[in-house]
């Protein structure tokens, strides 16, 4: 069984997935979705486009140079089945894709810490521009305070002249009561 890489955002293309474009050289070209398709037909770049693989690499955000890398590349040698080397085979896919897992999680972390330095040294700006704006008062005295209260209540009387326009209708809803 063959994983094919899609052309253009590089994910694996299981057999009986995705769809595959040959031009007239016969080159041919693996997508796995209609939209990795349709975007290598409006000529795209998958370098510029965020959510590719490409991108991601070309960008920093993924390890370019690492030996765990050059598993995955694809050999087109044919070699007689023996079934030895077919399990010790199985087995080192699986201790590569560890290494790989534990590579991939340090890369990230250190990418991170240079992020996670750049978001304390912002904050602290931020909060100093945010000290130097606030101004402090000084509290009022208890007796002041309760007088500035005391004060400030006032009774708000409310003429009942008008008479409301809604009148009770058949029991249900209220109607509007036309002059």
């Amino acid at each position: 069984m063959r994983i094919e890489k899609c052309y253009f955002c590089s994910t694996n293309v299981y057999p009986g997935h995705g769809s595959a474009f040959v031009r007239n050289d016969a080159k041919v070209f693996r997508f796995c979705t209609s939209k990795c398709h349709k975007n290598f037909k409006m000529k795209r770049n998958p370098r510029k486009v965020r959510w590719t693989k490409a991108f991601r690499k070309a960008a920093g955000k993924e390890m370019t140079i690492d030996s765990t890398i050059d598993f995955e590349k694809r050999r087109n040698v044919p070699v007689r089945y023996d079934r030895e080397l077919v399990q010790t085979t199985v087995k080192a896919m699986k201790r590569v894709g560890e290494i790989k897992a534990r590579r991939e999680r340090a890369f990230y972390k250190n990418r991170m810490a240079a992020s996670r330095e750049k978001q304390r040294a912002h904050r602290k700006k931020m909060l100093e521009q945010a000290k130097s704006s606030v101004t402090l008062h000084e509290p009022l005295a208890v007796e002041e305070a309760e007088s500035i209260n005391e004060s400030k209540k006032i009774k708000l009387t409310v003429n009942s002249k008008h008479k409301s326009a809604l009148v009770p209708g058949e029991g249900r809803s209220m109607g509007m009561d036309i002059d």
